[in-house]
C-alpha cells in the first residue's frame, strides 16, 4: 500500500475559522493527505472528521516541529493561514518556518487562494 503525501495545516488565532471552512471545502481533497498540524488547529480540524497528527501549539513550538519535518523532507506542502496585522510573540519561529520552506523547495501557502492551488497543484502530480 502507497504511503500518503504529508501536509501541514497552521493557522493563527484569528485565521483559525477561515481554516475550518477551507477544510470543510476541502474535506474531500483533504482526505487523500497525511495531515499534521499546530495544536489548537489541528483540534479544530478534527472536528470536521479528518485525522490529524496534531503537534505543540504555535508559540510552545509547534512551528519549529512542522520545520523540522519540512527540512527533513517529511512534508510535501504547508497551509499556513498566517494573520499579518497581528503582533506574534513567536515571529522568529514562524519567520523560520518560512525560511525553510524556502531552502528545502516545500510548498507553502499563506492564504486559501495558494492553499487552493498547492492541493490542486499536488491533486494533479499525484494523477500523473
Amino acid at each position: 500500500m502507497e504511503e500518503k503525501t504529508t501536509i501541514a495545516l497552521i493557522a493563527h488565532d484569528g485565521k483559525k475559522p477561515e481554516m475550518i471552512e477551507f477544510v470543510k471545502q476541502y474535506h474531500d481533497e483533504l482526505k487523500a493527505y497525511k495531515i499534521v498540524a499546530t495544536g489548537t488547529t489541528g483540534k479544530r480540524i478534527t472536528e470536521t472528521g479528518l485525522d490529524v497528527d496534531c503537534k505543540l501549539s504555535g508559540p510552545k513550538g509547534g512551528d519549529a516541529q512542522i520545520a523540522a519535518m519540512a527540512a527533513e523532507g517529511q512534508l510535501r506542502g504547508i497551509l499556513f493561514f498566517r494573520d499579518p496585522l497581528g503582533m506574534h510573540p513567536h515571529e522568529p519561529d514562524i519567520q523560520m518556518l518560512m525560511r525553510i520552506c524556502d531552502v528545502h523547495d516545500v510548498a507553502l501557502a499563506t492564504n486559501p487562494a495558494t492553499a487552493k492551488l498547492i492541493l490542486l497543484g499536488l491533486q494533479k502530480e499525484s494523477l500523473s
